[in-house]
């Protein structure tokens, strides 16, 4: 059958837009384009050793068989959510099928009618979605603003308040500054809750993330942390007390209502973060290439165009949906693989090329995609 009428209209406006998207196939580019930030997904160790594990306790069921409130909640789930609770010093972790599912399931059941949800405007599309789906009142501040922050604390002073943020945001690659958030949230009596998405596998000694970095970890209500970085695998879990672990198990749908992730899944997260414990030359490697990238940038003249960041994720603004997508494709033909990213996923006139390092980019290779973005560019 043929789609609606209003339906093809807008995909009509999206192709006339620049906005339409395609899936992208395949390719060979050299790659600042993935998540993959020290190259777990490639890593032919967790391969093996997942293989092996799953060999040596002889687990050959291929999928979970339901929800892990029915028949999905295997044993692998107890092992990995204990180490990775140890692993980043919470009480406890709770694994969700993705980072989507885990702030989807988060941010609609815990705030609850009558209390406040403040975040920053540069959230993550699936903590917005999830604080839509609650019934709780909710503001965006302006990002990394504190004292906008604060004259919406101010507003409600009766009220359970939450404020979320991101320790690395995934469209500009900047952090909050966590100690001063901790502070307000501290004087406010507020809880503080933080997704660490870009964060695992890349800040700390281990990669445990920016919180435990910084040794701000039992200061914050939860933490939401996401596999699909990183550590190279499928999942996520949040990180808080036990009693907020048994609350999201009864009330968190997008938990209760889905199918567990199989075993195979588990014992991939469970052995990612066992080499993440051991794993210190491709963290090392990755800041390095993170400090090359800066240096590189700023003696071409390129420092402008882009925004701060000391994560992996740099983005030079290109504004207007056409030409940054044409700079992108004449990357893509020089064999650098750069994603662009439009409006309306980011502001009109903020338009960028987003840059992804990782530990397996040579220090050529990021010499060379700059220069070809100076040459296209000026």
């Amino acid at each position: 059958m043929d789609l609606p009428e209003n339906i093809k209209r807008k995909i009509e406006s999206c192709k006339q837009g620049n906005l339409f998207r395609k899936l992208p196939v395949f390719n060979n580019l050299i790659d600042f384009s993935s998540n993959d930030y020290i190259g777990f997904s490639q890593s032919e160790t967790i391969y093996k050793h997942t293989h092996a594990y799953l060999l040596e306790n002889e687990i050959f069921q291929n999928g979970a068989t339901g929800s892990r409130l029915s028949t999905g909640n295997h044993s692998l789930y107890q092992i990995a959510e204990s180490f990775i609770a140890q692993f980043h010093e919470a009480e406890s972790a709770l694994i969700f099928n993705s980072g989507y599912n885990a702030n989807l399931g988060f941010f609609s059941a815990i705030p609850q009618e009558n209390d406040v949800v403040l975040y920053d405007e540069l959230c993550h599309a699936s903590i917005k979605d999830g604080i839509a789906m609650s019934k709780a009142k909710s503001y965006s501040f302006i990002h990394n603003d504190f004292e906008d922050l604060a004259k919406y604390i101010l507003e409600f002073p009766n009220a359970t308040i939450y404020i979320v943020t991101e320790t690395v945001f995934s469209m500009d690659g900047d952090s909050s500054n966590l100690e001063e958030l901790v502070q307000l949230s501290e004087k406010y009596n507020c809880y503080l809750v933080v997704d660490e998405a870009h964060a695992l596998g890349v800040f700390g000694e281990k990669g445990e993330g920016l919180t435990q970095y910084l040794q701000l970890h039992d200061k914050i209500f939860a933490r939401i942390v996401t596999f699909g970085k990183a550590l190279g695998c499928q999942g996520a879990a949040v990180l808080g007390s036990i009693e907020l672990k048994d609350y999201l198990i009864n009330f968190a749908r997008s938990f209760i209502y889905t199918t567990a992730l199989s075993p195979h899944a588990v014992a991939t997260i469970f052995m990612a973060y066992q080499q993440l414990e051991i794993e210190k030359q491709a963290i090392e490697k990755l800041r390095q290439n993170i400090i090359f990238f800066n240096q590189q940038k700023n003696l071409l003249g390129l420092k402008p165009m882009f925004v701060h960041s000391k994560s992996p994720i740099h983005s030079a603004i290109v504004p207007g949906n056409k030409r940054v997508k044409e700079l992108s494709e004449r990357l893509q033909e020089k064999g650098f693989d750069v994603q662009s990213i439009l409006s309306p996923i980011v502001p009109e006139g903020q338009e960028r090329l987003r840059f992804c390092i990782h530990s397996y980019n040579s220090q050529e290779e990021i010499s060379q995609i700059l220069e070809l973005v100076r040459d296209f560019v000026f």
